[in-house]
């Protein structure tokens, strides 16, 4: 009985940490600089510095290479061409090492788009997008949760599913809704 009891709670307090995009439309996106990879090499990626070109759609993903993170990666890539003609820039996050982005960045996301190492999580845990809230325990994985960022620093869209199949279509959608707005 007490075993089934423990195990209610622990099932209980997992429910209640998962992450809940709690980041809206209309808040200030928070600035950050990461190392990323773009078709194996490194470099630093800044959002101020992104936004200057154009909308930012920032999406993040649990882990490189796993089945989910990989179909999201080559939907993205398919469509990284549409996203530039629309004015953005794409760049995926996970709190995976800089050496796995570097290999993610050349065989998943063909070379098309940089993804972001936030292994301490900071960037994560900035956009109330990890899976799991620890209490600072510990690097945070992200949840798949992806933002489009206006040039200004709000933040036009949130969505968060676990299922990688919409978040490209609705991301781009709105990117296109902006540049429609904005064709300067």
């Amino acid at each position: 009985m007490m075993k089934k009891l423990v195990a209610g709670v622990l099932v209980g307090l997992l429910c209640a940490t998962a992450s809940r995009a709690e980041m809206k439309a209309g808040a200030m996106a928070p600035d950050f600089t990461l190392q990323a990879a773009v078709g194996g090499k490194t470099f630093s990626f800044h959002l101020a510095e992104a936004l200057k070109k154009g909308p930012v759609v920032l999406y993040f993903y649990p882990k490189s290479f796993t089945p989910g993170c990989t179909i999201e990666a080559h939907e993205f890539a398919e469509n990284a061409a549409n996203f530039a003609e629309a004015g953005a820039s794409l760049i995926g996050v996970s709190n995976d090492t800089m050496a796995t982005q570097i290999d993610f960045s050349s065989r998943e996301c063909r070379d098309k788009f940089p993804v972001g190492a936030d292994s301490d999580g900071k960037v994560i845990r900035a956009y109330d997008s990890q899976m799991l809230k620890l209490g600072g325990l510990g690097p945070s994985m992200a949840s798949r949760v992806s933002y489009v960022i206006a040039p200004d620093g709000r933040i036009l869209y949130v969505y968060e599913d676990s299922s990688p199949y919409r978040h490209i279509a609705n991301s781009l959608a709105v990117v296109r809704k902006w540049r429609a707005d904005h064709p300067n």
